[in-house]
């Protein structure tokens, strides 16, 4: 298990533990949070990918060469990306993996790729425009439809040896926040997305596919984003999937040929068709939801990894919700800094979301809190006062 200190990792540990698995957890630190949690048998540390890819990936060969048939499991694109690159050496080495084609892959975290291909598919998608040189972006500026969102085109991109990550979107109503959003954004990656701004609510597909065929599906109605701007959930609760939104989520992941675990992401109002946003090709991080709800992703991976192939999951558990701690945290503070520059909707109230964070509830669960296994939550709010002493010793 990659990415040991990410939501989806603690929820991956605990189910492949029940399921009688031996899991070790790996993180670019010494330390994770899903190392902490008694489900897991052990920890280990590799050089950080963002840094040295190439050693990163020698580390995990040394560790599947001494337990032949390991399934190596990443939670980020920061990870997957060489995983998937050097996936012949893994599995010369004895690596089992569950992911598609690599070319599929770089085309489902490619997010120009992904609004063309939706686009072909008769799904709803914002205007778009990519932007790869400075000329392209003056030219852009004049003549686009503001309120519009800047978007890196990959949230991590293969650079040389190592894995860039280019960091969150940013929003611009005029052209004074057009230009600095810009410049702030071409700094970290290769080419810019400029989208025109889509109102409405957040929403997702889960799905789990062998070869491009169904076999698993989730969803969920966010409640609470970590940023109000839209993110991930700090709350949510289980529903049944919208029939627009799975329509369209499964013509994507089946056009890429999916194998194994992803998310599409979308905006929808209520009467008007979902707007295609991104493809998120891997884990996610509210997956606690859905392995609590009865859709236990992990476990059908490894399944998967082992047989090839897993009986489909044809039901779950609707009407519960689930809540990140820190991440219902992070919102407050989000909401009570304003909304940031450039962004056209209206912000969440601040005492209305204290009151709404304070009052949580009867029943709700815990992404990283359990009884019997607290110690991941703990290791959450040590691991977000690290950063932000590194922050403030950096300022």
């Amino acid at each position: 298990m990659l990415d040991g200190n990410q939501n989806q990792a603690v929820a991956s540990v605990r189910s492949l533990a029940r399921q009688g698995h031996t899991v070790l957890v790996g993180e670019s630190s010494s330390w994770s949070k899903a190392g902490w949690s008694r489900h897991c048998h052990g920890s280990f540390q590799y050089p950080a990918p963002q840094k040295d890819a190439d050693a990163f990936i020698r580390r995990l060969t040394e560790m599947v060469r001494e337990q032949p048939g390991t399934l190596v499991l990443p939670m980020t694109e920061a990870t997957t990306l060489p995983v998937s690159e050097q996936r012949d050496a893994l599995r010369t080495a004895g690596a089992r993996l569950v992911l598609p084609a690599h070319r599929d892959l770089l085309r489902a975290f490619n997010k120009a790729e992904t609004t063309r291909l939706a686009c072909s598919l008769g799904i709803s998608v914002p205007v778009t425009v990519t932007l790869a040189h400075d000329s392209e972006a003056a030219q852009a500026a004049k003549s686009i439809t503001y309120p519009v969102v800047l978007k890196p085109r990959s949230s991590e991109e293969l650079s040389g040896k190592s894995v860039k990550t280019a960091g969150r979107p940013r929003y611009a109503s005029n052209r004074a926040e057009f230009d600095a959003a810009y410049r702030d954004i071409r700094q970290r990656s290769s080419a810019v997305l400029v989208q025109q701004f889509v109102d409405g609510d957040g929403a997702g597909y889960f799905a789990l596919l062998c070869q491009g065929e169904l076999r698993a599906e989730f969803a969920h109605r966010r409640i609470r984003d970590v940023y109000p701007t839209g993110s991930g959930s700090a709350l949510r609760e289980s529903v049944k999937p919208d029939p627009e939104i799975r329509q369209a989520g499964l013509a994507m992941l089946r056009s890429l040929n999916w194998h194994g675990a992803a998310m599409v992401e979308f905006r929808h109002q209520p009467g008007q068709p979902p707007v295609f946003m991104e493809v998120n090709g891997r884990l996610w991080h509210s997956l606690a939801l859905a392995c609590y709800a009865g859709v236990d992703f992990p476990a059908l991976l490894a399944a998967m990894a082992e047989h090839g192939d897993v009986e489909p999951v044809s039901s779950y558990r609707e009407g519960l919700r689930c809540r990140w701690l820190l991440g219902d945290f992070r919102h407050l503070i989000e909401v009570w800094k304003g909304a940031p520059d450039g962004y056209p909707r209206p912000y969440p109230g601040k005492l209305k979301t204290l009151l709404a964070e304070l009052i949580p509830a009867p029943g709700t669960l815990h992404d990283n809190f359990q009884l019997r296994d607290p110690l991941p939550e703990a290791g959450d709010w040590v691991g977000f006062a690290e950063r932000l002493s590194k922050g403030a010793g950096g300022r």
